[in-house]
């Protein structure tokens, strides 16, 4: 296959470029994760370590196609973010043009919300589109139920994730 070869040959930056929504994650689950993922070695790239003077847009970009899996972590607030949904989009470009290996992890939450946008995360997420125009949205529904629907984790077996990777 044209991707995984694509994806073999490519020089990545970073091993795992993590999508997430701060206010849920970061103090509790992102910690856990990267300080797991640095134990073995395996290099994630870290927000707080953009220069403050850049712009944030281009170089999360960036980031995301230099990493060679992006772990999507879903959470009830990971809808209510545009630049979440966003990096949702470009992660499922470099999957369908790279072959970037995608990984979602479901923290505290039901794929099947996530999938269909519904419960909480939909009612997040039909705040988030309120304003936007109807192919943004449409594209953001079409990227959450594309990778809802890979093979994924509960952040309660978090740890066959690192398993699986390494």
């Amino acid at each position: 296959d044209t991707n995984d070869l694509m994806a073999s040959s490519r020089n990545w930056l970073f091993d795992v470029f993590p999508s997430f929504s701060g206010e849920d994650v970061r103090q509790t689950f992102l910690s856990h994760l990267l300080k797991e993922l640095d134990r073995k070695l395996i290099s994630a790239f870290k927000d707080s370590e953009i220069k403050k003077s850049q712009s944030i847009g281009p170089e999360l970009e960036q980031a995301i196609r230099d990493s060679r899996i992006a772990v999507v972590i879903f959470s009830k607030n990971y809808a209510s973010s545009s630049w979440c949904l966003d990096e949702l989009l470009e992660i499922k470009k470099c999957k369908d043009i790279f072959g970037q290996l995608v990984i979602p992890i479901f923290y505290r939450l039901d794929p099947t919300h996530v999938r269909k946008q519904t419960g909480e995360f939909g009612e997040v997420f039909d705040k988030t589109c309120h304003n936007k125009t109807e192919e943004k949205k449409n594209q953001w529904k079409q990227a959450l139920t594309d990778v809802a629907n890979i093979h994924g984790y509960h952040s309660r077996n978090w740890y066959h994730f690192i398993y699986s990777i390494i």
